[in-house]
């Protein structure tokens, strides 16, 4: 059992701060004027909301990484934006469970999304209400990348096997850097609280066999290393890049 000194949620959850840009969520109104809501970017592509400046917000942003990366195929940028997202909030949470022993509610009406821009400045919470840390996995996995995923899939052709290993390894991920964290700055409570959700989560449907159990290497591939000097990311499945065909070689994306 592990024990852990509880504390409430500031309104700021400035504690977050501390852990790195990924882990951060500002709070409040986006100075930057009205963003869209999770809920709205999950939502049914065919509904029509003609004031929004992005439009579609997934689209948005899977073009934006489209043309960052310089992606040959559609897919790639949308595995890496997908990977992103679920990263920005398996951090959030899991810091926020494992350093203040609560969770903030991320209901997809309450955090806004600004697919134009970086963390932390992407994600908003207009209310801070807090949650049991037994709850992060309906809060993130049904709340968000179930609903993710299915967005993802109505407006693109794209494996649900390679989005769910990026989940996996995004979860993965967070709790490293988390781990990192606690550790440099003498908190075992911390580190011992992250491994026992994150060791949880993984074993929940959803993410159980998207890693292996004891390397946390991934048994799915996030296509990375088709973009143009793309290579392996460190929990790659692969142990070197496959051979792509000489026409898919760095390649420009295609509008």
């Amino acid at each position: 059992m592990v024990l852990l000194l509880f504390v409430d949620l500031d309104p700021d959850l400035a504690a977050l701060d501390a852990l790195g840009g990924f882990f951060v969520l500002r709070t409040g109104a986006p100075p930057r004027g009205p963003l869209p809501t999770l809920a709205r970017a999950y939502a049914d592509p065919e509904v029509d909301h003609p004031r929004e400046v992005y439009g579609d917000p997934v689209i948005f942003r899977v073009r934006k990484v489209a043309q960052g990366l310089g992606a040959p195929e559609p897919r790639i940028a949308v595995s890496v934006a997908q990977q992103a997202l679920a990263a920005r909030l398996w951090s959030v949470a899991l810091g926020a469970a494992a350093l203040y022993g609560r969770l903030p509610d991320l209901d997809p009406q309450l955090l806004h999304w600004d697919p134009d821009g970086s963390a932390p400045d992407d994600l908003w919470l207009s209310e801070v209400r807090a949650l049991p840390v037994g709850a992060i996995g309906t809060v993130v996995r049904d709340g968000h990348l179930g609903p993710l995923e299915s967005a993802l899939r109505s407006r693109y052709r794209v494996s649900p096997g390679l989005l769910r290993g990026n989940a996996g390894s995004a979860l993965a991920g967070a709790w490293r850097q988390l781990d990192r964290w606690a550790r440099d700055h003498h908190r075992t409570d911390v580190a011992d609280r992250a491994r026992e959700l994150a060791v949880g989560l993984l074993a929940e449907p959803g993410l159980a066999g998207t890693l292996d159990p004891r390397t946390l290497r991934r048994r799915s591939c996030c296509l990375y290393y088709r973009l143009p000097g793309g290579g392996l990311c460190g929990d790659c499945c692969f142990d070197r890049p496959p051979e792509l065909p000489a026409g898919r070689r760095g390649t420009a994306p295609r509008s």
